[in-house]
């Protein structure tokens, strides 16, 4: 789903949040009802996609564990009404690119069990911003936070691995990475909210 770069949004007279934000905010981008809606049609893509394959989920924290959360959830529920069940390990990494709304020179990956258990697995890693959080212009669409995962991850060899993301951002640049599963295209916008933080803040906006 793509959203334009005129979208004037929804006014946030429209909905509730804690008073403390008022002041900081301009406009609601996607309310939380599209967002579960459309996170359970990407569940199903998932579910036509990966077989009988059972499933290791990588969740990319700390942005990620919201969608991360709702698309296992909505797996969980659409294998248990249909004829084959699909098992699912859930592990987390965390990757710190950003201090701020800076990138930072050198990417940190944090976390998670051993990866060498991915070996012959189909992976899904879960993102909820391609390059986490991507708020810099001068790195939207390049990718580095994506690659720098895929490519540790890779070594040991999955056997299916896929990406999904519930936003992708917008950018002019050609070589800009594309997860396998997304929810919406985005302008290029600093957008806070379902776990997306300014240094920890907003997390808690639906």
């Amino acid at each position: 789903i793509q959203i334009s770069d005129n979208w004037p949004g929804y006014s946030l007279d429209l909905f509730t949040y804690p008073q403390h934000y008022y002041g900081d905010l301009e406009y609601v981008l996607i309310p939380h009802g599209i967002i579960v809606d459309r996170t359970e049609q990407l569940a199903k893509d998932i579910m036509q996609d990966i077989g009988d394959n059972d499933i290791v989920v990588l969740c990319v924290l700390k942005g990620g564990y919201k969608f991360c959360a709702d698309l296992v959830e909505h797996i969980k529920n659409l294998s248990r009404n249909s004829e084959r069940f699909i098992s699912m390990k859930v592990d987390f990494v965390r990757l710190k690119s950003y201090h701020n709304d800076q990138s930072m020179q050198d990417m940190q990956i944090m976390g998670g069990d051993d990866l060498s258990k991915l070996t012959g697995k189909v992976s899904f890693l879960c993102f909820l911003l391609i390059l986490f959080v991507m708020f810099c212009k001068d790195i939207v669409g390049t990718g580095r936070t994506m690659k720098v995962l895929l490519n540790n991850i890779e070594k040991y060899k999955p056997k299916m691995l896929k990406v999904a993301s519930l936003l992708v951002k917008r950018t002019s640049q050609p070589d800009g990475y594309r997860p396998d599963y997304y929810g919406f295209e985005i302008p290029d916008l600093f957008v806070v909210g379902y776990a997306l933080d300014y240094n920890e803040h907003f997390r808690d906006l639906n």
